[in-house]
């Protein structure tokens, strides 16, 4: 005998077919069986009171932008490193490299996890670890000890850019997840042009070592406020821990969930998400040439944490603290483009009218290329600002004016990114988390590379011509967005891989 309430617990998230399948399964059979455990409205995470709901997204986002923020803060102690180490400059840069590399690859693995252990568990024992890694980067008795568990940190903080948009689509319907899917999104890219700003103050007047520890502080107070603040909010796992209780309780062993009758093993599903996201790159040309735009804008933006010091140290004659601080213009037009938010939620600003007329020729219901045109400011954008950089980085001119040419650029990689990572989302969703996983790993391996060479090219190059080099990249990949908003739909229909 059941008591229990059935309602619609589906959310829109980024799952691949099994998962899509087990939900839908679980509709039918709860129909016909008695014992199968479904979805109260008390346990619909979607119910929770709104404060617990934000101050969940908020947690959550900032321990993402805590984890970017590591990545870059590294950029502002390699010389120190080098000097204690007795190694080059270029070996210190492994640092940031090696670190990216491990956001990179971590998603292929902690994907899979959060779906059988659900999200809270993954986030608690991923962020333990990278708090209790993170001590021997700080005491590290050479270099190769460094190294390696920048590396293996790297990896313990990926679950936040592979998971936490998951958390986020749980928690909230889609006629209100713009806004917080919103704040969720900038987190990991506000974090590495946070890190050199902190890193910047803290050099100036400590030893490079103090960077790292003041990181584990703020570390150790994230996994406080994951652990007491952050709900499960993943609806087969909390049905699981349901129908484990209702057995304790009632002493009938036959309460089951969906997930507890899921076909296929743990090792299957890692060996899946990590052969599907190259799969995607390598037979999909639109998944691939999305990807590398966006590989390319953050490879340049890890470049940058190279870049930036000889531009306004060498060129300018800025110290360490002031060096960090040419960061926020970056920092300021990522807050100016998510304060457009609001805007693109109604539609686009400039066009509303065009909006409407398109969402009702679809019964309400665009296409995925809707989503291309935010990408299609950010592709204009981003060449602009570099540009604008390049020929601001003269002695002559005033050191303000690169710092305001790098706004739009940061405004740029706003738009970029979130245009294309809910285009690849709704594009891709029968297999949208290996979508992502796709672009994670194409992107991290951009930019773990970019800062290796940064070095020398400017130094071949000059300020000028390597950052108007960029700015020319840049140049060539914008046009896709505006090709996609095109024909994506026909080559959606010929992709084996895409939603029609």
């Amino acid at each position: 005998m059941s008591t229990l309430t059935r309602i619609s617990g589906s959310v829109d998230q980024p799952h691949d077919a099994a998962t899509t399948e087990t939900h839908v399964s679980s509709s039918q059979n709860a129909k016909d069986d008695a014992h199968l455990v479904v979805l109260e409205p008390e346990d619909n995470p979607q119910n929770m009171s709104s404060f617990r709901r934000w101050l969940a997204v908020l947690i959550i986002s900032s321990a993402s932008l805590c984890v970017t923020c590591a990545s870059s803060i590294a950029a502002f102690t390699e010389l120190g490193a080098a000097k204690t180490f007795n190694v080059s400059h270029e070996v210190t840069i492994l640092g940031i490299s090696l670190f990216v590399t491990g956001l990179g690859t971590g998603p292929l693995l902690v994907g899979p996890l959060s779906e059988v252990y659900g999200r809270n568990v993954v986030y608690q024992i991923s962020y333990a670890f990278f708090f209790i890694f993170t001590f021997p980067v700080v005491f590290a008795p050479n270099i190769a000890v460094f190294l390696v568990f920048r590396l293996i940190t790297g990896f313990c903080g990926s679950a936040f850019l592979s998971v936490a948009g998951g958390s986020v689509s749980d928690m909230f319907p889609n006629s209100s997840i713009a806004s917080p899917m919103a704040v969720y999104t900038i987190s990991p890219f506000i974090g590495p042009v946070a890190g050199p700003v902190i890193a910047g103050f803290i050099n100036q007047h400590l030893y490079w070592e103090w960077t790292y520890r003041v990181q584990l502080c703020w570390i150790f107070a994230e996994l406080l406020m994951l652990v007491i603040f952050v709900p499960e909010t993943y609806v087969p796992v909390i049905l699981k821990k349901k129908a484990r209780r209702l057995r304790e309780s009632t002493g009938d062993p036959k309460f089951y969930a969906p997930l507890d009758r899921r076909e296929g093993t743990l090792a299957s599903a890692i060996i899946v998400s990590c052969y599907t996201p190259f799969q995607l790159l390598l037979f999909d040309r639109m998944a691939l040439l999305l990807d590398s735009w966006n590989a390319l804008i953050l490879g340049i933006l890890y470049l940058a944490f190279q870049a930036f010091p000889i531009i306004f140290e060498d060129v300018h004659g800025f110290n360490m603290q002031t060096t960090g601080l040419a960061f926020t213009g970056i920092g300021l037009g990522m807050l100016l483009a998510i304060s457009t938010q609001p805007l693109w939620n109604r539609g686009v600003p400039f066009s509303l009218a065009f909006y409407a007329r398109e969402a009702a020729k679809y019964n309400g219901d665009p296409p995925p290329e809707m989503r291309l045109i935010m990408g299609q400011v950010g592709a204009i954008l981003v060449p602009v600002g570099l540009f604008w950089l390049a020929f601001t980085t003269y002695p002559q001119v005033h050191w303000i004016a690169p710092i305001i040419a790098s706004v739009p650029f940061g405004s740029g990689i706003y738009f970029v990114f979130t245009s294309t990572f809910t285009y690849l989302v709704t594009a891709y969703r029968p297999i949208a988390a290996s979508a992502m996983a796709s672009n994670s790993a194409l992107r991290s391996a951009f930019a773990a590379a970019f800062p290796l060479f940064a070095g020398a090219m400017y130094n071949k190059l000059g300020t000028v011509g390597a950052t108007a080099l960029l700015a020319g990249l840049a140049t060539i990949m914008a046009p896709l967005p505006f090709i996609f908003y095109r024909i994506g739909a026909r080559l959606r229909k010929n992709s084996r891989f895409a939603a029609q």
